[in-house]
């Protein structure tokens, strides 16, 4: 295991990002970001063990987007745009390419690029004050982070125009409802819930729920003949695996797996 950093941790077998911290209204952090996405490259060249990764963020809220202030003061707007956007979707690139099931400690405001974020999610984990909002064309410009390409393929593409070209605010309850958040729990419990989620996941067998995720994630883009061969041969491939090997036969033995 490589050493920790300011926004990179591992406990066990869950691998925690920090994409945000408390300077300039908890904004999106391009350390964090740069970190994560390294760590998260080692785990998918083998050379980091982790089994789930949780994203939080370290001030009052999850991530509040883009630092705009940053934005106004750069001397070419376009380039240095484009070089966040570049870093940011870096990370992004990074996440799916781990096949890490990801969960995201959604605790108070998910605006901007965080709530970009959070569309990359594979369980979202809100507190009863949770929001969140698309934020871009408050301030004139069109979403980054995969945004028009995960909301779409999450709440359905005439909710996503909506939400995105309205700039319309999602409480946790309504997040809940359109299949943004998972679970809702209080205030205070969200980070701690999070990391529950993402240790009972890492707890269970890493290969199949790594290949589920790239299943998920491949789906979308192909046809159901296509999807029916990549299930055939992934089930068939996991079958002969140790953790495939142990879940079939503790099934068998009526006793637990021991993954």
């Amino acid at each position: 295991m490589t050493s920790p950093t300011e926004f990179v941790s591992q406990a066990g077998r869950v691998l925690t990002i920090a994409i945000s911290t408390a300077d300039n209204g908890t904004s999106l952090n391009r350390q964090g970001l740069t970190d994560g996405a390294a760590a998260l490259r080692q785990v998918a060249r083998g050379e980091r063990d982790a089994a789930a990764v949780v994203l939080v963020g370290r001030g009052a809220n999850f991530c509040a987007g883009g630092n705009v202030r940053a934005f106004a003061a750069a001397d070419d707007r376009a380039v240095f745009l484009r070089d966040l956007a570049d870093n940011f979707h870096a990370f992004i690139n990074a996440l799916h390419e781990s096949r890490l099931p990801v969960v995201a400690a959604v605790k108070g405001w998910a605006a901007g690029a965080g709530m970009s974020v959070v569309t990359h999610a594979t369980i979202a984990i809100g507190g009863a004050s949770t929001k969140m909002r698309p934020a871009y064309s408050g301030i004139g410009l069109s979403p980054d982070g995969g945004m028009t390409w995960m909301l779409p393929r999450i709440v359905g593409a005439a909710r996503a125009r909506h939400i995105i070209l309205t700039n319309k605010i999602v409480g946790a309850d309504e997040g809940l409802t359109i299949g943004l958040l998972s679970e809702i729990v209080d205030d205070d419990a969200v980070e701690t819930r999070a990391q529950q989620v993402a240790a009972e996941l890492a707890a269970g067998p890493a290969a199949a729920l790594a290949a589920t995720t790239e299943l998920l994630h491949s789906g979308s883009t192909r046809s159901l003949p296509e999807q029916l061969i990549a299930e055939g041969a992934s089930i068939s491939a996991l079958s002969s695996r140790p953790e495939g090997i142990e879940g079939v036969d503790a099934f068998v033995e009526k006793r637990p797996a021991r993954f």
